[in-house]
């Protein structure tokens, strides 16, 4: 029995080897085939991406190409896909070793991520009865880009103590569970959630946070001089953070429904993120005795309202109602960064890198929630009776649900995104901790030297340049400032 202990515990505590030069290669070029080959089988252009287009529009008797859905969802396909390569990859440049593997590892999973998504959600969502492939346009990318999204947000909960093939591992989970959620919730549930604020950001952000805590280190202090960040390496991380802040908006209405849930959806997006501007640049300053600012809350609470306003970013909520979401977001984001953030590791032992419970999380639950009140209180008053319809989709099975009812409808949709993000984030990180994935020792996390080639000129950082950010390696005279006793990591 000794010998059997003494096996396991060898098996699954053994030293680790980061080496992933045969791994890798496998996983990519096999799941890239087995993409190419499932392509073939399934997918197909839809009718508006087809050379028959020309025949459906005369069919239809449509007058002009630009009826075609490409004309009103392409630009907001553009914004969101620079949301997702660049505003997600250099938002998590901010540590001082590891801004390789921010934008790097961000590109492989989401060009991996991108395909496998518009098969899962094809089989869900397009899936021809006819022929039984999948048909996909515009709409079908924006889509996709959404569902790597989640995943995304996952990787910030992981940042800097994975390897890729463990990424690439987490993606492939990540994306089928998406999109069985994503039918359960939009489909079954017949939910509305435009921008994601409960099948986005609460699944994915609660599905990292499950996978760190089972792949919790205790002894991840062994890398603390490298989980920060240095000057230029936070000014990176800011050129994410203006990026998505001023895509937001298309994020929030790219699937909304054409003219007025579109134009609304921008609107309340665009007041729900100024408004957490202001409120995250007074708690910051606030929660310093000098008064001084915190680029960490800069680069990541800011965005916290356009998290929070995507449920409900359709929704008759008010221009004043989408600045107190916002102002609100603001505050409890920059909150959770000074102090549940070092309480999350101490206590919970959950490993936060990016502090995706602060800017997804919390504001994903609270933007879930306001849609769900929002709902219940629409009337044709405010909307009007075709405008209720319209916006809901009160027609077919669901012509007799009432305003009420649709509101309880959405609180259960949060339940469903918690219930996948924890549940699925137990298994796969079971499956992650499986010592043959090539995921790097505790010393040498946060680090680009164990997966990349990193030029000899970035190999010694300047010792002038060196700050502590993200909660990380604050030294005693930086610990005084605060007004908060809670202890960082």
């Amino acid at each position: 029995m000794g010998n059997f202990i003494e096996c396991c515990r060898g098996f699954w505590c053994g030293p680790k080897n980061p080496n992933v030069r045969v791994s890798l290669p496998i996983v990519c070029f096999i799941w890239q085939i087995a993409m190419i080959i499932l392509f073939g089988l399934f997918v197909r252009y839809d009718i508006e991406s087809d050379a028959h287009w020309a025949e459906h529009k005369k069919h239809e008797n449509i007058t002009s190409d630009i009826e075609n859905d490409f004309y009103f969802r392409y630009p907001s396909f553009q914004d969101v896909h620079v949301m997702i390569f660049v505003g997600f990859g250099f938002l998590m440049t901010f540590l001082k070793r590891y801004s390789f593997g921010a934008v790097g590892f961000n590109f492989l999973v989401a060009a991996f991520g991108l395909q496998w998504a518009l098969l899962m959600q094809g089989w869900f969502h397009s899936l021809d009865p006819v022929d039984g492939t999948i048909k996909i346009g515009v709409e079908s990318l924006i889509n996709a880009d959404f569902c790597v999204a989640g995943c995304l947000i996952a990787y910030g909960a992981l940042l800097g103590k994975v390897s890729p093939v463990q990424l690439m591992v987490m993606t492939l989970f990540g994306i089928t569970l998406y999109a069985v959620e994503e039918y359960i919730i939009l489909n079954l549930l017949h939910v509305r959630d435009a921008g994601g604020s409960m099948v986005i950001h609460t699944f994915g952000a609660y599905y990292g946070l499950t996978i760190s805590w089972i792949l919790y280190r205790p002894k991840l202090d062994q890398a603390k001089h490298l989980n920060g960040s240095v000057y230029h390496s936070d000014v990176f991380a800011m050129i994410g953070t203006l990026f998505l802040w001023m895509f937001w908006p298309s994020f929030n209405s790219a699937i909304s429904n054409h003219g007025d849930g579109q134009h609304r959806a921008a609107i309340n997006t665009y007041l729900s993120l100024a408004a957490s501007v202001l409120t995250t640049f007074a708690i910051s300053s606030m929660s310093a005795k000098k008064g001084k600012v915190d680029m960490v809350h800069i680069q990541n609470a800011t965005l916290a309202g356009g998290v929070a306003m995507g449920t409900a970013a359709e929704f008759m909520i008010s221009p004043y109602g989408s600045l107190i979401v916002g102002f609100c977001c603001g505050i409890i984001s920059t909150f959770g960064y000074v102090v549940i953030t070092p309480f999350m590791e101490k206590y919970l032992k959950i490993q936060d890198t990016c502090g995706v419970h602060n800017l997804h999380a919390m504001p994903g639950l609270i933007g879930g929630i306001v849609g769900a009140i929002t709902a219940a209180a629409a009337s044709p008053t405010v909307y009007g009776q075709e405008g209720l319809v319209n916006l809901f989709g009160f027609t077919g099975d669901y012509a007799n649900r009432s305003s009420a009812t649709q509101g309880g409808y959405q609180a259960a949709g949060i339940a469903v995104a918690l219930a996948f993000g924890i549940v699925g984030g137990i298994i796969v990180g079971c499956i992650l901790r499986l010592p043959i994935w090539g995921d790097p020792s505790d010393e040498n996390c946060f680090d680009d030297e164990v997966y990349w080639e990193v030029p000899e000129d970035e190999e010694s950082i300047p010792p002038v340049l060196e700050y502590s950010s993200h909660m990380v390696g604050k030294n005693p005279d930086m610990m005084s400032e605060s007004n908060f006793t809670v202890e960082h990591r």
